[in-house]
């Protein structure tokens, strides 16, 4: 039996914001994955390693001031961090709580996703 993980998470995401969404997820390292024909009309899988996301198209999302998605940069932290600006998102660097650089994107429809250079030691919240 495989180990039990976090699979996917699901983002409410205004129609016309879509297409911007998945580019912010495609600058994270996710690729387009197709959804399944019953309901690929309304909704955007993205897929990166095991994890996914899934944007459910909706005329007014639901978007958590606090609450937010996380991932590990896909590469270089500096190097994402630089792709995420020229690419037009907002990024805001914040304090290093297992000695990693971290911060927060801001995606098109206004969902916040922390991006960290590396997550905290399995069993360790913090350093």
């Amino acid at each position: 039996m495989p180990e039990l993980a976090l699979h996917h998470v699901s983002l409410e995401v205004a129609p016309d914001d879509v297409g911007r969404t998945v580019e912010f997820w495609e600058v994270l390292g996710f690729e387009r994955l197709s959804a399944p024909d019953s309901i690929a009309e309304y909704v955007t899988w993205l897929e990166r390693g095991a994890s996914q996301v899934h944007l459910i198209h909706t005329p007014e999302p639901g978007v958590p001031v606090v609450g937010h998605a996380a991932v590990v940069a896909p590469g270089d932290f500096e190097e994402t961090v630089g792709a995420l600006r020229a690419a037009g998102f907002e990024f805001e660097e914040s304090h290093e709580l297992w000695g990693e650089r971290r911060g927060f994107a801001v995606g098109p429809g206004g969902h916040k996703v922390e991006v960290m250079a590396a997550p905290p030691q399995p069993g360790r919240a913090a350093g």
